[in-house]
């Protein structure tokens, strides 16, 4: 074997061991100083995730600890099988909500049976994640638009709110109850609100958001339960009734088994694909964000391996459906992590605390954990961007607004599902009708450019267009339509010419048009002509025979070649009666007819006339 070619197959032999194990790209960065900052970042997102974990598990209806068990595992495999340096897996916000819409109308929430479902969740959702990763769709993604995102988790913030009401104002209200439910059983119990739940909950809000004002690398959820546990301790919460979280196992995450039955696949293979793509935008969109600080670059196929991996090793460790997390992602970097070890050392860190500190869990309480999730609920709705898309666009206005009202009102995963639909159909409706341009040459360029038509006339007998957009089987009736109108307008262009330079996609429905439209122009002496086009577009003709049947000499490779070729062709009367002159090559016509000498002919033409009758 010739060296070239040993060291071209060591090449491709490395580089797909780096698509294997992508760990490999960045461990040889690692060294004496990214470990420190690594673990000084590992060990700050430990300490942010322990609240949040609690919280995000009773979001989900799971016991307290799975929150925790989500924030172990599933983060050290999606931060080395992944390609962000900085992206931090684990529970979050929406997943946990869909994760209770989708089990609470199965089993009931925190039960055994319950918890099976979570993880054979989890298993399935990774499972479809590692599908699309390795089948190399990680542009699936870009159909879920900003919008639908927006609107889903302000709608998501709602839904997590309300669901915490019972817990806030230590009133009952069943589990599994729809929106409207929910807030018609807390508004007859208005009167029997547990004010001292209140209070404790009131107090974890306030110093939360007071530690988030004035110091801000504080963790403030954290001293917010800590605040809260010492106010619920000295109101008594067995005497008044307020509920605590109770003690965690300090243990590590147990091993568990999803249940891989075909009653559990049909049950919960809708819920598990919303779950998928929801936890994938999520991770993507999260992870590119961050790359944007970094400078980093993304791929979105390896990500979408990182998580599927992550879901499905993490449903054999107890761990519920997970997902980059922005908060989490965000203080990563900003603690001045270099490599995903940070997050392999936040799951460690936070194991360690889980077996020190897991007694103290048990004075956690839950009205508590309620006002934290009222502010994680309320930060989630981007209010600016709610703004910004209303002001900058009505239909995307709409899909944001249709995704949020059906976030409340249907079962949460079809929200998104009708979301990415809506996005769909308004981008098939822009494609389907691509703008179609009317030109004129510039008189003020030496190079004659061409500049849509405004106050300048153009030529009688020869129009020409530009089509913005592809000319697929959708756009074929909005262009015909176009052309239609221009033959039934006075004067009669008989002659047009497409300029193709944006025309970026040709299939057989748009060709044929080209071709009947040709056909209906030398019904009327005139012709269709295509000047400027792509090669792909000029293949597809080739291709297809339609050269042919197009006749070869109206394809033309440049304006000008068409404007050279056609001009000559044009009706010397009509161009005689033209005073116009658009193109250079109108010098070569024959010149027009000044209006006085027109007169001063049809003068003499009316004396000779008058003098017939006289006579």
């Amino acid at each position: 074997m010739k060296r070239a070619d040993l060291l071209q197959l060591l090449f491709h032999a490395q580089r797909a061991t780096r698509k294997l194990l992508p760990f490999l790209a960045w461990t040889g960065r690692v060294d004496r100083a990214t470990l420190r900052n690594d673990l000084q970042a590992g060990l700050t997102g430990a300490a942010v995730v322990l609240p949040q974990g609690v919280a995000f598990a009773l979001i989900a209806g799971l016991p307290p600890v799975y929150g925790l068990y989500a924030a172990m595992v599933p983060p050290m495999i999606a931060g080395l099988f992944g390609s962000s340096l900085h992206l931090v897996s684990g529970p979050t916000t929406a997943l946990s909500i869909v994760v209770f819409s989708t089990l609470s109308p199965l089993a009931e929430p925190g039960s055994a049976e319950y918890i099976q479902l979570a993880l054979t969740l989890a298993f399935l959702a990774g499972v479809v994640q590692l599908a699309l990763g390795l089948g190399r769709l990680g542009l699936l993604t870009n159909f879920v638009s900003h919008s639908v995102v927006v609107g889903f988790t302000a709608g998501a913030a709602i839904l997590i709110a309300t669901s915490q009401l019972k817990n806030f104002f230590g009133v009952h209200i069943p589990a599994g109850e729809s929106f409207l439910h929910t807030w018609e059983d807390f508004l007859v119990q208005l009167d029997v609100i547990n004010w001292h739940a209140v209070t404790v909950g009131a107090s974890a809000v306030v110093v939360t958001l007071a530690v988030m004002l004035w110091r801000r690398t504080w963790p403030a959820m954290l001293i917010g339960l800590v605040v809260a546990s010492l106010v619920a301790a000295v109101i008594g919460p067995e005497t008044h009734h307020v509920q605590l979280v109770g003690e965690l196992p300090r243990e590590l995450p147990p091993l568990s088994a999803p249940s891989l039955t075909l009653g559990s696949f049909s049950k919960l293979s809708t819920g598990a694909l919303a779950i998928a793509m929801l936890g994938l935008v999520e991770a993507v969109s999260i992870a590119r964000a961050v790359a944007l600080k970094s400078g980093q670059r993304i791929d979105s196929n390896q990500e979408f391996v990182g998580q599927g991996l992550a879901n499905v090793v993490g449903s054999f460790f107890s761990a519920y459906p997970s997902s980059g997390s922005f908060t989490r992602s965000g203080i990563n970097h900003a603690a001045g992590a270099r490599t995903p070890l940070s997050a392999v050392f936040a799951a460690v860190a936070l194991l360690g605390v889980l077996l020190l500190v897991a007694p103290l869990a048990a004075w956690l309480p839950i009205p508590a954990m309620a006002g934290i999730l009222f502010i994680v609920a309320a930060r989630l709705v981007d209010l600016h961007h709610v703004r910004t898309i209303a002001r900058t666009s009505h239909r995307e206005a709409a899909v944001l607004g249709t995704t949020f009202l059906a976030t409340l009102f249907v079962e949460l995963e079809f929200a998104i599902y009708l979301g990415v639909l809506l996005s769909l159909v308004l981008y098939l409706l822009r494609t389907a009708r691509p703008k179609i341009v009317t030109l004129v040459p510039d008189d003020e360029d030496p190079l004659r450019a061409m500049l849509p038509v405004s106050s300048r006339p153009e030529c009688p007998q020869l129009k020409l267009i530009r089509i913005d957009g592809s000319l697929f089987f959708g756009a074929v009736d909005h262009v015909q339509q176009a052309l239609q109108r221009i033959r039934d307008t006075l004067p009669l262009q008989r002659h047009v010419v497409i300029i193709g330079g944006g025309i970026n996609f040709l299939d057989v429905a748009g060709a044929e048009m080209l071709v009947q439209e040709a056909e209906a122009q030398r019904r009327i002496d005139g012709g269709l002509y295509i000047a400027k086009a792509k090669g792909e577009v000029c293949r597809t003709l080739l291709r297809g025979g339609y050269i042919d049947r197009f006749e070869d000499s109206h394809v033309f490779p440049s304006k000008a070649a068409a404007i050279a070729t056609l001009v000559p062709r044009l009706d010397q009367a009509t161009c005689r009666e033209c005073g116009i002159r658009l193109f250079r090559e109108c010098t070569s016509r024959p010149a027009p007819v000044l209006p006085e000498a027109h007169s001063a002919h049809a003068g003499t033409t009316q004396a000779k006339d008058q003098a017939s009758t006289d006579d």
